[in-house]
């Protein structure tokens, strides 16, 4: 199966999570053992607050630009390449430290 970039499914979000999510498989696909397999593009400045991770875990894979990891109150920087794993019961956020977009993957799957 090809799914062909015009046929996916972008939201533009308001702040503070500014930017775009692009919905690369549909749930269902992947035999509904995945929450999410998205792109997320966060414009300067915004970010996705800290929260915690209850019956899934989450990965993100880094494509473009800097970003201010808070990964179960510790923070770090993180660039294009670098993996966060977050795990069920863990918590994260990131944020958009960068003069250009942050753009990541990130992968949701139930435990």
């Amino acid at each position: 199966m090809i799914i062909k970039a015009e046929d996916l499914q972008v939201e533009y979000r308001p702040a503070p999570k500014t930017g775009t999510l692009t919905k690369l498989v549909d749930p269902s696909l992947m035999h509904c053992k995945n929450r999410q397999f998205i792109k997320i593009a966060l414009n300067p400045g915004a970010k996705n607050p800290p929260h915690k991770h209850e019956g899934d875990f989450e990965v993100f894979y880094i494509l473009a630009g800097r970003a201010l990891v808070t990964d179960n109150g510790s923070v770090y920087e993180a660039k294009p390449g670098d993996v966060i794993f977050t795990d069920n019961g863990e918590s994260h956020g990131i944020e958009n430290i960068g003069d250009t977009d942050l753009e990541y993957i990130a992968l949701i799957t139930y435990v």
